[in-house]
Order: C-alpha cells, then sequence, then structure tokens
C-alpha cells in the first residue's frame, strides 16, 4: 500500500476500531452478562469455540473489556476476513484479548488460513469460528470447522448467545444487536471431539447444539 494511503488507512481502521471498544464499554455499564456451563470446560485443554454468525454484537458486548475467563484457558488465534474495510474489526479483537489473527475467509485465500489455524491449534492455541460465515446461508453449518476440529484433535465447544432485549438487523444474518439494560445469557455446551468415523453424526450433533 502506498504511504499516502497507508496513513489514512490506519486512521480509519485504529481510529473505528478505538471508538468501537469505547462504545462497548459505555453500553457495557448497562448490560449484564450470564454464563452457565463454563464448567464443562477443562484448563488443561484448547478449545475451538463457535457459535451462529447472528449472535457476533452479543458476544463483542459480553467480551468488553478483554475475553472473559471461560476463553482465556488458552492464547487465542482467529480468522479474519482480508478486506481492508475489516481492519476496525482487527483492532477491536485485539483490544479485547486475541493474540494472533489469521487473514483469509471462504473464498479469500481461506484454505491457505485453514491450515495455517490447525497449525497453531495443534501448538495449544484456541481459537473462535463462525461455522455459518461471512456470508451464510443463516445458520447453515459449513463443515470447515470439523475438518480443523479432526486435523487439530482439538474438541468444538458450541456457544449459544442471547439476549433479552435486542434489535435484530436486516442483514442475511438478522444480527443481534443488544439494547441497554438487557441480559446477555451465554450457555456453553459440552466439548464435542472430531473423528473420522463419527464425522457425520458429529455434523449433526454440532448443529442441534447451536440451536
Amino acid at each position: 500500500m502506498p504511504l499516502l494511503l497507508r496513513i489514512p488507512f490506519l486512521i480509519y481502521g485504529y481510529g473505528l476500531g478505538f471508538l468501537w471498544f469505547g462504545y462497548l464499554l459505555v453500553l457495557r455499564l448497562s448490560v449484564a452478562v450470564r454464563v452457565t456451563g463454563a464448567q464443562r470446560l477443562s484448563a488443561d485443554s484448547n478449545y475451538i469455540f463457535c457459535q451462529w454468525h447472528e449472535s457476533g454484537p452479543l458476544s463483542l458486548q459480553g467480551w468488553t473489556p478483554r475475553l472473559p475467563a471461560y476463553l482465556r484457558q488458552r492464547p487465542h488465534v482467529w480468522l479474519q476476513h482480508p478486506a481492508w474495510y475489516a481492519k476496525p474489526l482487527a483492532v477491536l479483537v485485539n483490544l479485547i484479548g486475541v493474540q494472533r489473527l489469521i487473514l483469509g475467509s471462504t473464498g479469500h485465500d481461506g484454505r491457505r488460513a485453514a491450515d495455517e489455524l490447525v497449525t497453531y491449534l495443534s501448538d495449544g492455541y484456541s481459537t473462535f469460528i463462525i461455522p455459518d460465515g461471512p456470508s451464510g446461508p443463516a445458520r447453515t453449518l459449513k463443515k470447515g470447522v470439523l475438518h480443523m476440529a479432526l486435523q487439530s484433535g482439538v474438541p468444538i465447544v458450541p456457544l449459544r448467545v442471547v439476549a433479552t432485549r435486542c434489535l435484530r438487523s436486516r442483514s442475511w444474518d438478522r444480527k443481534m444487536q443488544p439494547l441497554p439494560f438487557s441480559t446477555i445469557h451465554v450457555i456453553v455446551g459440552s466439548p464435542i471431539v472430531v473423528t473420522t468415523s463419527t464425522f457425520e453424526a458429529t455434523f449433526e450433533a454440532l448443529t442441534k447444539a447451536l440451536g
């Protein structure tokens, strides 16, 4: 990127990223977060956490200012869409405690990024996957997360995240935006181990567990 474009790009990315983080901090003052099922997780294991795309804004609110205890067993590495306009999100996830980002997604060098992620998982990192992203269809599980779990030997942990008061966007995933004075409920599911012999059965079990 030319220097003349790099400076405005960094101002855009870091400026909006910090403003977004600040907005989440202010909203967090009026939002309660309740987590159930965290006792299912072991401090001796890393995990592949996943949830549907629609509940992403609720999780961001629950993770402010930093990743919560139930996610912090191990350092985190996440996949990030490589588009230039996603820079503020990259800044935000760094502020909430994600140590490493790998650029890539479905249709955007996703295979290479997934292979790199598997390497980190095998080294003890945890990650967070949106298995119906980045463009849907909503609540339709893509098998990439199962292949990552199979190759790395790392269990998948399904998360259900809902709010007592929220607005739904008109986007393909109908994102849930939390409202002030709402309660966000995070239900941590049981870890799911993927093997070659149970691959298809695991696909059905994970879809059901995600809701």
